[in-house]
């Protein structure tokens, strides 16, 4: 072989090299997803902070660390209540929230985390997965640029902390209380003043009297706020928030722009935290109300069928408004509406029937 052509083939085999390492390079640096994560909750508050932080974390486990999720709770990057822009504008990949908070936006999101009468968790997963709940909130949030997943559930809350008895719907009037979403819409029509406030700004709020009464979320997310130093009387069941879903909301551009495998490898990690923290709801809140009952002097009251009734019937109100305000939002409520009947039937002659007649045979 000449020596030309030594030195050519030399110089063609390097430049081979190069490429391939020109190539390869930024591939691997491109596999590697980092996010920004914001969120509506204190830094490791219980169950909700938690749950958003085991999410994060939970991206990085399944993933072998490839994906990675840098976790700002409010207040640290955004507020609470600046999530959804912060999202929706690219500044960052994702926020986990309440949807409801953004009712303001669009009346139709308060269907995704909790609205007056609606689905428990188990009844709002089947919606979600089979009645065509995720496509119509595909929907909606597409119309701002997002994209969201189911990621935690509180299941049924407490109906709230109030400083005297509310022995009937009239006490409602002229009340501040803190409940967003359409919860506080059914407190207007009662004559009511519903205040919307992120959960690091409630104590604070009603220990000063700002505010006369609030909702949280139930015994063991209560408790931990101290709830009780300023309110002793402690209502249920919540009209408003039967099955609170909390949720991951993503920039839709770039959720688009990831392969499939990585899309699963989100929603996956989304739908575990939804499973995870329903479960540890479920399980912490029992204890935490005995606790409440016994070393704090909370005094548990359950609301009047009369209050039930006026809830409802301003809850009746309430919807027809929101149908008022869109064609999507009409069908978002009437999809919502045709769930509740099916799985709700379902769901009284098998859950309902069966925890009933647990109770009474056991004397619970």
């Amino acid at each position: 072989m000449k020596r030309r052509d030594v030195i050519k083939k030399g110089l063609i085999g390097a430049g081979s090299v190069a490429a391939a390492t020109t190539i390869s390079a930024p591939a691997i640096a491109a596999n590697r997803i980092e996010i920004s994560m914001v969120s509506t909750w204190p830094r490791d508050f219980p169950g909700l902070g938690t749950g958003a932080q085991r999410f994060a974390q939970r991206l990085a486990d399944l993933s072998d660390g490839r994906i990675t999720a840098k976790y700002f709770a409010a207040g640290e990057r955004v507020g609470a209540f600046d999530v959804f822009d912060e999202v929706a504008s690219g500044n960052a990949q994702m926020y986990h929230g309440a949807e409801y908070y953004f009712t303001g936006k669009h009346p139709g999101f308060g269907y995704f985390t909790a609205v007056p009468f609606g689905l428990t968790a188990t009844e709002f997963n089947a919606w979600l997965r089979f009645g065509g709940g995720q496509e119509l909130w595909d929907e909606l949030s597409g119309e701002f640029g997002l994209k969201g997943l189911a990621c935690g559930n509180t299941g049924v809350q407490m109906g709230g902390w109030f400083r005297k008895e509310m022995k009937s719907a009239s006490d409602f009037k002229g009340l501040k209380m803190r409940m967003p979403g359409l919860g506080g819409s059914v407190l207007s029509k009662l004559g009511g003043s519903p205040v919307s406030l992120p959960g690091g700004q409630i104590y604070e709020n009603l220990i000063s009297g700002a505010i006369d009464a609030t909702e949280w979320v139930g015994p063991w997310n209560d408790e931990i706020m101290k709830l009780y130093e300023a309110a002793k009387f402690y209502y249920y069941p919540g009209f408003h928030e039967p099955g609170s879903m909390l949720s991951v909301q993503m920039n839709k551009k770039w959720w688009d722009g990831l392969s499939k495998m990585d899309q699963n490898i989100i929603a996956a990690a989304a739908a575990q935290e939804n499973e995870y923290m329903y479960s540890e709801f479920s399980w912490k809140n029992g204890a935490a109300l005995q606790r409440l009952l016994s070393q704090q002097g909370v005094q548990l009251r359950e609301f009047s069928d009369d209050t039930y009734d006026a809830f409802g019937e301003a809850s009746e109100e309430v919807f027809e408004d929101v149908q008022d305000h869109s064609a999507l939002a009409k069908r978002i409520h009437q999809s919502f509406a045709k769930a509740r009947k099916e799985v709700g039937g379902w769901n009284k002659i098998s859950d309902v029937a069966y925890v009933q007649q647990r109770n009474r045979v056991l004397g619970m």
